[in-house]
Formats: C-alpha cells, sequence, structure tokens
C-alpha cells in the first residue's frame, strides 16, 4: 500500500509539472503571439474645436520661421536680470542636477554673445528648406531636404524623426550627408525631418488622447501628402517609438526602419529583457556584454535620471508652466538631458562635459527652438498620452515590424535591448551594430557615425 500510494503521488506530481509546463509553454508563446491591428482613424481630426465640419486645407506651402524681434528684445531683458541661483554643494557636479554655476555661464553667453549674433543663427536655421501643411487639423512644420548630387545614385525618400528634448536641429549636420551621398553607396535620400506635433514648429493636439500610435498616422499622412507612398523611417528616441509604430501600423508604406534606439515594448519583449539582465551568457555576445548592464543598473537609471518622464507623464502641463517663458529654467531643464544623456560619467564633472562634444550655438539653437515657439508644454504632453492606459490598450508593440530593420548601438545610450530580446518585434532585422563612441543624440554628437551605419544598413537592405 505504501508503495502504490508512492506511486499514484508521483504520478500526481508528474501530471501536475506536465500541466505547469504545458500551461507555462502556452502563456509564453501567447506572449510573443503578434497583435492585431487597431482600428485607428487614419482621418481623426485633432485641431481647435470647430463650429463648421472640417475640411482639411491640403496645401504644402514655404514656411517661415523667423522670429519677432519683439520676443528676441525681451529675452534679452529676461536673462538680464540678476540670477538667483544656489552656491553648488562643494565638490559637486552634475550629480543634483544642472550646477549653478555652468548655468551662470551659460545664460551670460546665451544674452552677451548668442542673442547679439540672432540674425546669423537664424539664417542658419534657415539654410534648409522649411514647409508647413495641415495634417488632420493640425499644422505640421517639416524640413525637406533634395539630394544635391542624385546623378548616377538611386533616392530613397527618408522619414527623419527627433524626440524629447531635441529638435529638427539635432538633424543639421546629418542631412547634409544623406543628401549629398557618398562613393560608400548607390544610394542618396530625400530626407522629411518633421517638426513633431506639438515640438517646434508643429501644432499640438487641442484634446486628450493623441498619443504615439495616433502621431504616427499623422506621420504617415504627411508622407503621402509630399508624394511617397514608400519611403524609409530613421529614428531615436520618440523618433524611434514612432517610427515603430508607422512601421508596425503601415507595412505596405515601409521600406524599412532603422533606429539607434531600438525597443521591443511588446509583454514578449519585456520578459526577454528581464531574462537577458538575469542571464546574460544566453542572450549577449560576449564581445558587446559591457554594452548590456543588467537589471540594477537599469533600476538605478530609472531613479536617477527618469524622473523627468514621471513628471511629465502625470504633470505635463505643470511643469510646462513653470518653465514656458522662463528662460533660464528651460535651459537648466532641457540641457541637463545633453549633459547625461551623452555620457552618464559627465554628471561628475563641474561643467556636465557639454562642450565636449557641442557648441554652446548647438546648444542654444535647440533651446531657442522651444522658446520662441512656446511648445515646451506641448512636447510634454506626448509623455501623458503615450503612457496612458489607452495608448497601452492599443497593443501597438505586438505589432511586428515587417520591413527590413537596422538596430545601432551607442554605447553611451541610456539602455539597450540585445538582438533575442528585440527579436518577435524585429523578425527581419538585417542589421545590428554597436559602436564605443556615441549617446542619445548621435545625430547631433556623432553625425558620420550614424551615417556610416545608415548606409550599412541600406546596402544590406537593398541588395
Amino acid at each position: 500500500m505504501v508503495a502504490s500510494a508512492g506511486t499514484t503521488f508521483l504520478r500526481i506530481i508528474i501530471g501536475a509539472l506536465t500541466v505547469l509546463i504545458a500551461v507555462s509553454i502556452k502563456n509564453y508563446r501567447d506572449l510573443g503571439a503578434p497583435g492585431k491591428r487597431p482600428d485607428l482613424d487614419n482621418n481623426e481630426y485633432w485641431g481647435a474645436q470647430l463650429k463648421q465640419p472640417y475640411k482639411e486645407n491640403k496645401a504644402v506651402l514655404p514656411f517661415d520661421i523667423s522670429v519677432d524681434p519683439a520676443l528676441i528684445a525681451d529675452l534679452k531683458a529676461q536673462l538680464a536680470r540678476p540670477l538667483k541661483l544656489q552656491t553648488p554643494l562643494e565638490g559637486v557636479g552634475f550629480e543634483y542636477g544642472f550646477n549653478a554655476k555652468e548655468l551662470e555661464k551659460v545664460v551670460n553667453y546665451w544674452r552677451d554673445n548668442y542673442l547679439s549674433k540672432w540674425s546669423q543663427r537664424e539664417d542658419f536655421l534657415k539654410q534648409l528648406k522649411h514647409y508647413q501643411t495641415e495634417i488632420q487639423g493640425l499644422k505640421i512644420h517639416f524640413i525637406h531636404a533634395k539630394p544635391s548630387k542624385a546623378e548616377g545614385k538611386k533616392v530613397l525618400p527618408l522619414l527623419l524623426m527627433h524626440g524629447w528634448p531635441g529638435t529638427v536641429r539635432e538633424f543639421y549636420d546629418f542631412i547634409p550627408l544623406l543628401t549629398q551621398g557618398s562613393d560608400k553607396s548607390d544610394y542618396v535620400f530625400e530626407v522629411i525631418a518633421p517638426s513633431l506635433p506639438g515640438y517646434g514648429w508643429s501644432q499640438g493636439a487641442s484634446r486628450p488622447g493623441f498619443g504615439v500610435a495616433q502621431l504616427a498616422v499623422v506621420m504617415r499622412n504627411l508622407m503621402l501628402r509630399v508624394g511617397f507612398n514608400k519611403f524609409l523611417v530613421q529614428g531615436g528616441d520618440w523618433g524611434s517609438l514612432i517610427g515603430s509604430n508607422v512601421a508596425s501600423l503601415y507595412p505596405e508604406n515601409v521600406l524599412g526602419y532603422h533606429s539607434n534606439m531600438c525597443t521591443n515594448n511588446s509583454p514578449m519583449g519585456q520578459l526577454k529583457l528581464v531574462l537577458a539582465s538575469l542571464f546574460p551568457s544566453f542572450y549577449v555576445d560576449k564581445e558587446y556584454a559591457h554594452f548590456y548592464k543588467g537589471m540594477g543598473h537599469l533600476f538605478a537609471h530609472i531613479m536617477e535620471e527618469m524622473g523627468y518622464a514621471h513628471i511629465q507623464a502625470s504633470k505635463p502641463d505643470t511643469i510646462g508652466s513653470a518653465l514656458a517663458h522662463n528662460p533660464v529654467g528651460l535651459a537648466a531643464y532641457i540641457l541637463e538631458k545633453f549633459s547625461t544623456w551623452t555620457n552618464a560619467e559627465y554628471k561628475y564633472l563641474a561643467d556636465g562635459g557639454l562642450t565636449k562634444h557641442f557648441s554652446y550655438d548647438q546648444l542654444l539653437d535647440n533651446i531657442m527652438i522651444y522658446y520662441v515657439t512656446n511648445s515646451i508644454t506641448t512636447s510634454a504632453r506626448l509623455y501623458a498620452e503615450s503612457m496612458s492606459k489607452a495608448q497601452m490598450a492599443l497593443n501597438v508593440d505586438s505589432l511586428p515590424i515587417k520591413a527590413p530593420a537596422g538596430c545601432a548601438r551607442f554605447r553611451n545610450e541610456l539602455m539597450h535591448a540585445p538582438d533575442a530580446v528585440l527579436a518577435n518585434k524585429f523578425p527581419y532585422l538585417v542589421h545590428s551594430s554597436h559602436y564605443e563612441v556615441g549617446g542619445h543624440f548621435p545625430a547631433f554628437e556623432v553625425p558620420q557615425q550614424l551615417y556610416d551605419d545608415f548606409i550599412l544598413y541600406v546596402n544590406k537592405t537593398f541588395v
């Protein structure tokens, strides 16, 4: 009887384990199952409330980015006020945020040097051709750069998107590389670089619900408006996520997707990211193991660097109101990211390492775009709309990208996802690379390196 009972108990244990394994396998498969395309309205109106039926103005017109001289005069007056900054703690760089001594240098340069040559900076920003059109009730600004040397080259349309706290200013050294071409490739690019809705010269939505999926609809419609039914996508930060949505939602339009911040936010991707941090040898090539620093580093990063995202995802209008037409606060809030997101080690430097890769002129050009367009609040709202329950319920992250994809990883980026983690989102990953130099803003910091990587991807995709 004892033996029989033991056998029965063993059978029960084996049966239970079998069921558990079967359920686990099914759940694992369910996590990786491709999602269904959400039913998004390709013509949904996002502009101000109208009394009459909406009729879209489809004209594409040159856009003048000139700034009212009165606004520049007022900015000078604001920057001339005495700074009331607290002295930094002894021996502290940017660990507590933007160092007040460095901020004073930035403000002095802004007031006494930069603004005194504003006409030159404005001319610089105007060197690329700016346009505006109306998409779904929103006035959308974009740069349109055509190839300068297309003879003997094949021209590919490219949708190029920035993120936060960037602007189209990030691309001023990158775009000429794309349009001029090189002997490294038979391809040259016709670039459409929009200001994201709510950023810079592009109008923000007038009602809630405008997240990355809805923004992707607008970006796809912009490309159709300017005459491109098929095109490539490149982006980082929000540009990466929006571009991923464009590629997932509109496979019939996207020739390829390349990003310097590839992520996989599907349930399977998140599970694999955890597993990769616990068992890195199963997921990460030893040669690049130092790029992937595990869950401890990721948690520390979230605690140290993502507070801004929590604020913007929950109370974007509060932080926006605090920074709108507050130039010193705006500069501190945004430029801090160009320190630690370029290299986390720069937080230990008194000047934040800001001028190791950028000039004050470059950085202030970016700040000025936010300031003169009063777009800090509308830019922050993208966090609230994209991290909402309604946005996550669309489950676009579980839609695989069917186009050939390329992922470039610059070592000092905030975090990286190994190829194995990306697999179910990018089933056609044709190009994967790692670079020891560069951070979160490669188009701004190392444009030649980003261009070279993009060309490698294109050469592999269009053979």
